[in-house]
């Protein structure tokens, strides 16, 4: 936090100032505000029942910038790191405002709710970045307002805060779940903007603006909903204990000038990386250059290649304290008793203990202290080693050690503290002999073999209950063997196996292709990928080869523009940037983000495309793969209709179908791809189907065409591109499979 101010001038006052006062809020002038830094419950109250439960912070101290005009996103381009012009409508991001020097004036939050952009300041920097944007606003055709005054902001954060929140919207919708989303929705008649942002390091938490005349009204209302359940309002101070134990900046501490008076370089804090944009689109921003240095030197330290320098000589870490005691901003950091750097921030933190391992993991009622800090540190400080250091507190020197975070976000709904003592266990397992190792390994196969088919029903629907046929079948010769073959030019076209004795495993994949084309109803069938994903990865490439086919000299282009269902409407790991698709997707040069276009949802069914959304996206964009299928997946998806609006675009998308959970469904009792018009299905044959764990490939291009080509790259990237050995054994009891599907489909299908 900032340290008090002395001053005449009468103290600024929120919106929440009498609610404060009259609920046990302790005062302070805080960049001449008068704000609660705690309340009778206590600092770690507070930041332990923000993790547990929900804190309600008032934020009306933030500035508030509202920016219109036509130049308004060159002028943001111009004036803050990030990219602004990839920012969609009901978008936030992260940004700083540079200097010259890539130094900083501000860290800054870029709101954009509809056609509006509003930009968030800290409180201490308002009048320091009005003036600087104001200077710069003359050379664009832009208007600012400052609206601090005239709108509320508060911040709703952790575990219960989502719920609570969406139990009193009268109209309109939550924010979508995924970080720096925007919705617009009424509580109590009142207009409300709310963004899943925050200070906090929560995992669930949302900051609201609205009327300021509104704003007691509705805190009033959150925290009537929220307090049986353990919801609590939380100072500055709390405040503070939460984003040190996140690790994000403050203005004051991590940027803006050092305890000798030196200017912290942007770069020196990690998260600089991801609030700036080195776009082409953006022009000579301000301070670009100065920041592209200190880019490169962060660029050499992660690759080994650094060397001391003046451009980027320290940078700050997380550092616990292992001895008792605590640290503050300007204590002294020492190395093998050099001193190499300073506290920026520190404090004594309390924090909630967790129990169990992995997915079990759970949040106890055990709570604990520790002493945390971000230190300024010589920039050849290893992070990666943790390495111990000494801090020196009132002359005295204190154990630390630097470790990679204090605490982590990626597993809602709770924050989990990571203190410097806890490590997972990797002590070996006790010795014994190889034969007492392979008596365990015994016992145990056939232990879990007992249980897991005769002792309980297995409901995870990704594992279809295998016949005892196809299972032997698995283990059987030619289980372990090689079958590597290609089509051949000069043999006719045929398939070419180079190895001997494989007659059998021919005859069986030619069998097994025949049994597929029967059940998908298509004769071109890919049967040697071992998996969904490796099917999926096996298109993507050859598409990349089919799309790069009239030059081979050149470097490959990627795919330019993938439409897809998104992961949190149902859509397929492997169909996402963050699966299969990673590397054969190109970036937007807007975006600055993988061009992938997600299928509008319905209203009142996110598991339903929007149509009529969806052709106006087909209008504006042109993806050259449109993949359907979903992992959560509750109606068939509409094929047809997809293929209706592609027919009058110049150059038509392959249209894929990712039926991994569905494929044993094909036919009039669920849906029919190829017939509906899908080029391509792909799919994992142990769900739905009745197969062994492999994967699959059905293509319906006639020969002749020139999409026939791709079918031929989906060969050739199956082999030699994916596989070599394709796990022969399994083959052989997807075959009983596929004998097994064709007979009882009819049976079957209608059931599920």
């Amino acid at each position: 936090m900032e340290a008090k101010k002395v001053s005449s001038v009468p103290l600024l006052k929120t919106p929440l100032n009498g609610w404060h006062k009259s609920n046990g809020g302790k005062m302070m002038d805080f960049g001449d505000w008068d704000m609660p830094v705690q309340y009778e419950s206590g600092i770690f109250r507070e930041h332990l029942s923000t993790r547990r439960y929900g804190g309600l912070f008032d934020v009306s101290h933030m500035g508030r910038i509202k920016i219109q005009g036509r130049d308004i996103v060159a002028f943001l381009q111009h004036v803050l790191t990030n990219n602004a012009e990839s920012l969609k409508p009901w978008q936030a991001q992260y940004t700083l405002i540079p200097n010259d020097n890539g130094g900083l004036f501000d860290d800054a939050y870029l709101y954009h709710p509809g056609e509006e952009f509003f930009l968030v300041v800290n409180a201490s920097n308002r009048e320091k970045d009005w003036e600087h944007l104001q200077e710069k606003a003359k050379s664009f055709e832009v208007s600012m307002e400052d609206e601090t005054s005239l709108v509320g902001m508060i911040a709703f954060q952790g575990p219960l805060s989502g719920r609570i929140l969406e139990g009193l919207i009268e109209k309109g919708t939550m924010p979508e779940p995924f970080r720096n989303s925007l919705s617009e929705f009424t509580i109590m008649g009142t207009n409300v903007i709310a963004a899943r942002t925050g200070y906090t390091g929560e995992p669930i938490g949302f900051e609201l603006f609205l009327p300021s005349e509104k704003t007691e009204e509705i805190w009033t209302s959150l925290y009537e909903a929220g307090r049986e359940e353990g919801v609590v309002p939380v100072g500055l101070g709390a405040r503070d204990t939460l984003r040190l134990e996140a690790g994000m900046p403050l203005y004051g501490h991590e940027f803006g000038f050092d305890p000798e008076g030196r200017e912290i370089p942007a770069y020196a804090f990690p998260l600089t990386s991801m609030a700036t944009s080195f776009s082409r689109r953006k022009g000579n921003y301000i301070g670009r250059e100065a920041l592209r240095a200190q880019f490169e030197e962060v660029r050499k330290l992660r690759t080994d290649q650094y060397k001391f320098n003046e451009i980027l000589n320290k940078r700050i870490l997380p550092l616990a304290l292992k001895d008792k005691g605590v640290v503050r901003q300007g204590d002294s950091v020492f190395h093998d008793g050099k001193n190499i750097g300073v506290i920026t921030s520190g404090t004594m933190v309390p924090y909630w203990k967790f129990e169990g391992e992995g997915a079990n993991m759970r949040i106890t009622d055990e709570q604990d202290r520790r002493a945390l800090a971000l230190a300024y540190l010589d920039a050849t400080v290893s992070q990666e080693q943790e390495q111990e250091l000494e801090v020196e507190v009132r002359g005295r020197r204190l154990k630390g050690q630097l470790v990679r975070w204090h605490g982590r976000s990626e597993a809602p709904p709770y924050f989990r503290a990571i203190p410097v003592e806890v490590k997972p266990d990797t002590s070996p397992s006790p010795r014994s002999s190889i034969a007492g190792k392979v008596d365990l390994l015994i016992k145990k196969s056939l232990e879990n073999h007992q249980w897991r088919q005769r002792r309980c029903v297995n409901l995870i629907p990704s594992e279809m209950t295998q016949s005892s046929l196809v299972r032997l079948l698995q283990i059987t010769d030619p289980c372990g063997r090689y079958a590597e073959h290609k089509e051949l030019l000069a043999a006719f076209e045929q398939e070419v196996f180079y190895y001997q004795g494989t007659e059998f495993i021919e005859w069986v994949e030619k069998r097994l292709v025949e049994e597929m084309r029967d059940f998908l109803g298509y004769p071109l069938i890919e049967s040697r990928v071992i998996s969904g994903q490796m099917a999926n990865m096996t298109v993507f490439s050859a598409l990349v080869d089919f799309r790069n086919r009239t030059d081979r000299r050149l470097e490959q282009a990627r795919m330019s523009m993938v439409m897809n269902n998104h992961i949190s409407k149902g859509g397929h790991l492997s169909s996402q940037p963050m699966g299969a698709l990673r590397d054969y997707i190109a970036k937007d040069p807007v975006t600055e983000k993988y061009a992938v276009l997600n299928f509008p949802v319905c209203q009142d069914n996110p598991y339903r495309i929007d149509l009529e959304e969806t052709a106006g996206l087909l209008e504006r964009y042109d993806p050259e793969l449109i993949i359907l299928g979903k992992s959560m997946i509750l109606h068939p998806e509409p094929v047809a209709e997809i293929r209706k609006l592609l027919h009058s675009k110049q150059s038509r998308p392959i249209l894929m179908y990712d039926m991994a959970h569905v494929i044993g469904l094909i036919g009039p009792h669920f849906q029919d791809p190829f017939a509906e018009g899908a080029d391509i299905i792909t799919g994992s044959t142990h769900k739905t189907l009745f197969g062994s764990q492999r994967g699959i490939i059905g293509v319906a291009f006639e020969e002749g065409t020139t999409e026939f080509e791709l079918w031929k790259a989906i060969q050739r990237r199956t082999f030699p591109g994916a596989v070599s050995n394709h796990h022969l054994g399994t083959l052989l009891g997807m075959l009983m499979a596929a004998l097994e599907i064709n007979a009882f489909k009819e049976m079957y299908q209608p059931q599920v």
